[in-house]
């Protein structure tokens, strides 16, 4: 009997993945193992389109203690015994639809994939994108999703220490909410997520299982639909309860830390819930296992077991539970008050076998169910690319009122303050946060050693619009550089990869190029990706969100002392530039926010010198270390005269740069992003420290001017400080009164 096409768009598998289905498993499958298939051969947990593209990013390294995609997140080793734990992750599509809950389970989800290794959940950061603000309902996502990850991440205690946020059109029906989320443990505490052990208990602790998130992960068939997604999506949003997570948390950390002998795995329930998280649990192990649904604590009445097993109710674990502990587990969870069952248990013959009582509902081969097909497409290179690419910046006219541009830059919401964001997350909580959000990365300590981390997402959707190689490329070196501006070294990656359709040739283009850029990046820096997810399908009828990289990057303090702020601290410090002369062409005005705002184009085309970008940052980081740096900043978004006013700002003292070099073109100079350039900030005795370092990496400079005063004196720009604090800690404000 054929299959209706209406059962299959549910769960977003085509009649081609049925037939394989079919020929795999030797029958048809019935209605629940359809669904356990649907759901683990999504893109979400299958990642059928992204998976031969992610082989292409280095995933060791020195410091790299597993392996990316064997556990819930990627650990390093920092020294001292103990290690980090970080993942990030996307909510794009439920949080627009509810955007408070969808964002807020985002954040739940993230922080169990951490908890699930043993690791104590330290931070939690978001990268953001949404589209403009002038639209009212721009507007109300915006706030929606900033209320989820502060109501969430305040309850549970873990501080939301930094992330980014950008505004562009191509978001608009489609936002993206990435949130990741770092933890350190002990790392002889580390836990696996492995279901082992012939006979060893399945026990489901936490919240009760709802029909809430049904199809989250794989019905997603009506993606490109506005109305469609909306009334399907709907009811597949979560709803988060971070009181009870807060518990489960406490209680799987007491469980990993001080009994770990009791267990053999964790696992978090996220997408696809209990079919994910049963089926990739035993397949780590290669052994199978035996579930009776009927066990499953249920908050709705009435459910079939393809709703019990699909459903993605938030705050549950999984718990693999050794023969003869099962008393010891439950008297932990029940200690701190964690609803808990046990629902089946492992065998070792690699079989799925799912039961409703004494009916036995499904019956399957692991590795057939977790070995999704794969797909390499021919991409085809986007024809608009040529346009942007040939857009004559030169031709442009320059700048007539720089002062003017500066104070419009500064008040744009991609450039301005995000303080209306971060001030509504608690970043101080747990004692570890040393620089909070606002600064390049945050930084933490790591309490009982003289370490410490420093934390940054980023990614630029608009860089990746116009050259998606060296915008994948750039998004890698802009969040090294952060880490490097505060003092610490890059050492590893977490990513979040957010595309249109990659059925569509274009799209696929953007990603493998995208990814390739990437690649270089992490494989010049020195910093693998340990972890990391891919949201694909983010798009509105045939328009699909920017091509949208976000880099999670860590970056280690041997001695936290040693870190360094943004701002300005003593009058008389000299400021140079590292890594390029003042002077700078038209083209450093390619995908610009000066030439978003000021021309309203997008074009041009990126590049980026990957070893001039190690050495300028082997440069800066020397600087600091060696305690010849007062101040360091990146230039990023704005260009040379945003970076020096928000140092400005941030340490409340003035610039005296007004010497004007002879440049060709004012707006390219002051504005333009050409990329590998920081701003150091040094004591007029220690000059000669800074030059000899740039000198022997080989890395260009040049002096900008001197700390002086309370006015940003730059060339033909002459302000004071309280006009540039205006626009920049205004402008967001302004921007949401619509």
């Amino acid at each position: 009997m054929a299959i209706d096409q209406r059962a299959l768009d549910a769960i977003a598998l085509s009649r081609d993945e049925y037939e394989l289905i079919v020929s795999r498993l030797g029958r048809e499958p019935n209605e629940v193992e359809l669904g356990m298939f649907g759901a683990l051969w999504s893109e979400h947990c299958g990642y059928k389109n992204s998976r031969p593209l992610l082989r292409l990013l280095p995933g060791e390294g020195a410091y790299v203690l597993t392996k990316r995609g064997e556990e819930n997140a990627g650990a390093v080793d920092i020294g001292d015994g103990v290690c980090v734990v970080m993942k990030i992750e996307s909510h794009n599509h439920p949080s627009a639809i509810e955007p408070y809950e969808g964002a807020a389970t985002g954040v739940g989800g993230i922080v169990r994939d951490i908890f699930a290794m043993g690791a104590r959940p330290i931070a939690i950061l978001d990268s953001l994108r949404f589209g403009p603000l002038s639209d009212a309902h721009n507007r109300y996502l915006f706030g929606g999703v900033v209320g989820g990850i502060s109501g969430y991440g305040n309850c549970l205690g873990i501080p939301t220490v930094g992330g980014e946020v950008a505004f562009e059109d191509s978001y608009t029906a489609n936002p993206l909410v990435n949130a990741m989320c770092v933890g350190v443990a002990p790392i002889d505490k580390l836990v696996s997520a492995k279901a082992e052990g012939e006979g060893n208990l399945l026990m489901l602790v936490g919240a009760d299982t709802g029909r809430d998130g049904i199809h989250g992960a794989s019905g997603l068939a009506s993606r490109t639909d506005p109305q469609a997604r909306f009334d399907e999506l709907r009811p597949a949003v979560q709803v988060g309860n971070p009181f009870l997570e807060k518990m489960l948390m406490e209680a799987c950390l007491d469980l990993a830390g001080n009994h770990v002998d009791w267990i053999t795995g964790i696992q978090d329930l996220g997408a696809a819930g209990l079919t994910s998280s049963s089926l990739e649990a035993a397949a780590m192990a290669g052994c199978g296992i035996h579930l009776d649904v009927a066990k499953v604590p249920r908050r709705e009445e009435g459910m079939t077991p393809y709703e019990v097993m699909l459903s993605e109710s938030q705050e549950r674990m999984l718990i693999t539970v050794r023969r003869g502990h099962k008393d010891d587990v439950v008297a932990l969870f029940e200690r701190w008050e964690v609803p808990w069952a046990v629902i089946g248990e492992v065998t070792v013959d690699g079989y799925a076998r799912i039961y409703d009582g004494e009916a036995l509902v499904a019956d399957l081969p692991i590795e057939v169910v977790v070995e999704a097909p794969e797909y390499t497409r021919e991409p085809v290179r986007p024809p608009e690319l040529d346009e942007m690419q040939a857009l004559d910046l030169a031709a442009l006219s320059d700048l007539t009122d720089a002062s003017a541009a500066l104070l419009r830059l500064l008040a744009s919401p991609n450039v301005a303050s995000k303080r209306w964001v971060y001030r509504q997350y608690d970043q101080s909580v747990l004692t570890n946060t040393v620089i909070e959000a606002g600064a390049d990365a945050a930084v933490l300590r790591i309490k009982g050693t003289e370490r410490g981390i420093a934390v940054t997402t980023d990614g630029n959707g608009r860089y990746c619009h116009v050259s998606p190689s060296a915008g994948g490329a750039i998004a890698v070196a802009e969040a090294a550089r952060n880490v490097v501006c505060v003092g610490a070294q890059p050492v590893a990656v977490t990513d979040c990869l957010n595309f249109g359709n990659p059925e569509r040739p274009e799209v696929y283009y953007q990603m493998k190029e995208a990814i390739r850029g990437m690649a270089a990046a992490c494989e010049v820096l020195g910093t693998p990706v340990i972890s990391g997810n891919v949201s694909l399908y983010n798009e509105t009828g045939e328009q699909a969100v920017y091509p949208t990289p976000v880099i999670g990057m860590l970056g280690l303090l041997e001695d936290v002392s040693k870190h360094c702020h943004t701002g300005f601290s003593a009058e008389g410090d000299e400021v140079f530039l590292l890594g390029a002369a003042l002077e700078q062409p038209a083209a450093a005005l390619a995908a610009s926010e000066y030439l978003k705002l000021e021309h309203d184009l997008v074009g041009g085309r990126l590049e980026i010198d990957l070893d001039l970008e190690a050495r300028v940052q082997r440069t800066a980081l020397a600087a600091i270390r060696q305690g010849v740096a007062n101040a360091c900043h990146d230039c990023s978004d704005g260009g040379l005269a945003v970076a020096l006013a928000e140092m400005c700002l941030a340490g409340g003292l003035g610039l005296d740069a007004s010497a004007a070099p002879d440049v060709q073109r004012l707006d390219a100079a002051l504005f333009g992003e050409a990329q590998s350039r920081i701003l150091v900030a040094v004591p007029a005795d220690k000059r000669e420290e800074l030059l000899t370092i740039a000198q022997g990496m080989n890395v260009p400079f040049a002096y900008v001017g001197r700390v002086d005063g309370d006015r940003l004196r730059l060339w033909s720009v002459d302000l004071p400080l309280t006009e540039l604090r205006d626009a920049y800690e205004g402008g967001l404000e302004r921007a949401l009164e619509g």
